[in-house]
């Protein structure tokens, strides 16, 4: 009877430190202009299904693309890097390097 009294009593004491807790004003957080902006018009879904598909502007392919080679040269500059040696982690650094070769031979 007194161990459940204890936990109860401690459950108790947390609810009542959190309800004492200070948490920051979220309207001071919005950006300027967000309370005085017009609501987005609204659009039935059909207009919305129906409607010309997005596309990818020849800049911004040859964005994401540069991107992905920055990307592959750091990670071929991280696998290069000397690891130290230890239990099971060279079966974990053959893992990663399996699943990241897995990664590069997928289509984007």
């Amino acid at each position: 009877m007194k161990k459940g009294f204890g936990y109860g009593l401690a459950v108790a004491f947390s609810a009542l430190l959190a309800g004492c807790a200070q948490f920051p004003e979220l309207d001071e957080t919005q950006t300027p202009g967000v309370a005085t902006a017009p609501y987005p018009k609204l659009l039935p879904i059909e207009v919305l299904l129906d409607g010309r598909q997005p596309t990818a502007t020849p800049g911004m392919i040859d964005g994401v693309l540069g991107r992905a080679e920055a990307l592959r040269g750091r990670a071929d500059t991280v696998q290069a890097a000397p690891v130290a040696q230890g239990a099971g982690v060279q079966d974990r650094l053959t893992r990663l390097r399996r699943k990241a070769e897995a990664l590069r031979e997928a289509e984007l």
